[in-house]
């Protein structure tokens, strides 16, 4: 069978090329009806429409904006807050046509997602400090921007105030009368452990902001914190955590914890150990994932906007695209986006 073309179709119906390429690409140029008759037959030759490469390369854009995430892809489908995020970041871009392609930091000699994709902006979400895929994001001269990233002065982010979130968590536990404190954190670039140094400084933004304001509340109590690194937030890292923490000579009375899928996992391994939470141990996790509700007891944590989050990033990007259209120097916008605290049953006195 020959290859259909738009001059296949412009010659079925006595119009021009231009004008059966404007049906598909411009269609504001033609009268509706005319539009039809072109569609119509384009699909009775089977005409899918023209190459979207070509299209792309014809208009100077991509169509697509992507998401660049540290972990694995399969971590954008099964974190909630990760999901949470993407759906108010897609929800935005819905009206301006533009699609969404997930990119990872994993990288080959032949394939480089964030080298090697075309794309007309990207938001990089929660990546390492040293990620290779970012430094290739930011030599292509992409609209970026950062969204749970140390702040670059030319390039916009969104954050939320990690810090103040983590001191009232903190401070919540200290009220209660909790002087045996533990901290699981996580470190993507360390092995589960004890940390027994007295600089505590993990490699990512949330990490070390949510680290500062546990330490704010803490040492002015003058409380130290027995402190749990996990390399990965998933069920399996959190447990693992969660026993080397509650198994301690020492086991603390209060749990703070990076987020609250590492909360849960202290929760199933003090059941397992026969602790009652928040009876024998109290636990606060942060994000408000939607598990801290299900959980039981339900999990006292730090609410983050994550929908809010998700849509900031979205508008900042569709600007900083529209900026590098135009020629526009804009100031690049930094958001920091409240936190709060939420009181639920995971937390009560020291016994």
């Amino acid at each position: 069978m020959a290859r259909v073309t738009l001059q296949t179709i412009a010659d079925r119906l006595g119009v021009s090329r231009m004008t059966v390429s404007n049906a598909f690409s411009r269609p504001d140029q033609l009268s509706a009806d005319l539009r039809q008759k072109i569609l119509a037959a384009a699909a009775d030759l089977g005409y899918a429409g023209p190459d979207p490469a070509g299209r792309a390369l014809a208009r100077g854009t991509a169509g697509a904006v992507g998401v660049l995430l540290t972990d694995e892809l399969q971590y954008a489908f099964i974190d909630e807050v990760a999901t949470g995020f993407l759906a108010a970041v897609v929800t935005e871009l819905a009206p301006t046509g533009l699609g969404l392609t997930l990119l990872t930091t994993t990288t080959s000699d032949d394939v480089i997602s964030a080298r090697d994709v075309a794309l007309d902006g990207a938001i990089v979400y929660s990546c390492k400090r040293e990620s290779t895929a970012r430094d290739w994001l930011v030599r292509r001269k992409l609209p970026l921007v950062y969204v749970d990233q140390d702040p670059a002065p030319d390039i916009a982010s969104v954050n939320v105030d990690d810090r103040a979130g983590a001191r009232a968590a903190a401070q919540h536990l200290l009220d209660l009368g909790h002087r045996r404190l533990g901290i699981v954190t996580i470190d993507l670039d360390e092995p589960l452990g004890v940390v027994v140094d007295d600089r505590i400084e993990p490699a990512g933004h949330p990490q070390r902001q949510r680290m500062l304001g546990w330490m704010d509340a803490l040492d002015a109590a003058a409380v130290r914190p027995l402190v749990v690194r996990a390399p990965a937030n998933n069920d399996d890292e959190a447990d693992r955590a969660a026993r080397l923490l509650l198994e301690h000579d020492d086991p603390p009375t209060g749990v703070l914890c990076f987020s609250d899928v590492l909360a849960l996992g202290v929760i199933r391994v003090a059941a397992q150990l026969g602790r009652d939470v928040p009876g024998d141990v109290s636990v606060v996790g942060f994000d408000d994932n939607p598990l801290a509700r299900r959980s039981r007891p339900s999990i006292t944590t730090v609410r983050q906007d994550v929908a809010g989050k998700g849509r900031a990033a979205a508008v900042a990007l569709m600007a900083a695209i529209d900026d590098a259209r135009t020629g526009e120097h804009r100031p690049p916008r930094h958001a920091v986006l409240p936190t709060e605290l939420v009181v639920r049953e995971s937390t009560g006195p020291a016994r």
